[in-house]
């Protein structure tokens, strides 16, 4: 389950690293937003989210290109359904909330796609690691604000997220999904 856990935080901190990147001009509504991270644990889907994560967005679809987003997310707030499942993931192995309390991601780039689309490149931090990130973005409308959403795929390991012996049990990869209104 702490693999789990940590699988899930991973995830859900660069989910949160490339909807900053994807959005557009005014700070991230949390309250209205999703960030979920997907991992397997002997190959079952297990699902987790953040709670907590903020950002400025700074987009126009008439100026892609001169488009900004920054986000930070606190690793300490993913959510597994069970506190001592969350704990657990907050341990020095895992996402080590206490000493990176936050994971962020500053876009460098955004390019526009196709209509209602763009790719969103930037710098994402995690458990001291930088990385440099694309994610495809789709653009859309909630109401009267501008909803982003997209997906992208991280790297258990690449991080340094979770025990070694903990890898039969669950996949390195982390799918991570976003819902961001602004």
């Amino acid at each position: 389950m702490a693999r789990s856990l940590a699988m899930t935080v991973s995830g859900s901190m660069l989910l949160a690293a490339f909807v900053a990147g994807a959005a557009g001009t005014a700070s991230i509504d949390a309250g209205k937003s999703t960030i979920i991270a997907t991992f397997r644990q002997e190959n079952v889907p297990v699902d987790a989210d953040f709670k907590r994560f903020s950002g400025h967005i700074d987009y126009d679809p008439a100026l892609t290109n001169a488009s900004k987003a920054a986000i930070e997310v606190t690793t300490g707030s993913l959510d597994l359904g069970s506190e001592d499942y969350n704990s657990e993931v907050r341990k020095k192995s895992w996402l080590d909330s206490g000493t990176y309390p936050t994971a962020t991601f500053i876009s460098t780039s955004i390019k526009p796609g196709a209509a209602g689309h763009f790719d969103a490149t930037g710098v994402l931090t995690l458990k001291g690691k930088t990385q440099t990130l694309t994610v495809p973005v789709s653009v859309g409308k909630a109401g009267a604000a501008t909803s982003f959403d997209g997906e992208l795929t991280i790297s258990r390991a690449y991080f340094g997220i979770g025990d070694k012996d903990w890898n039969d049990v669950l996949d390195d990869k982390v799918r991570v999904k976003f819902h961001i209104i602004e």
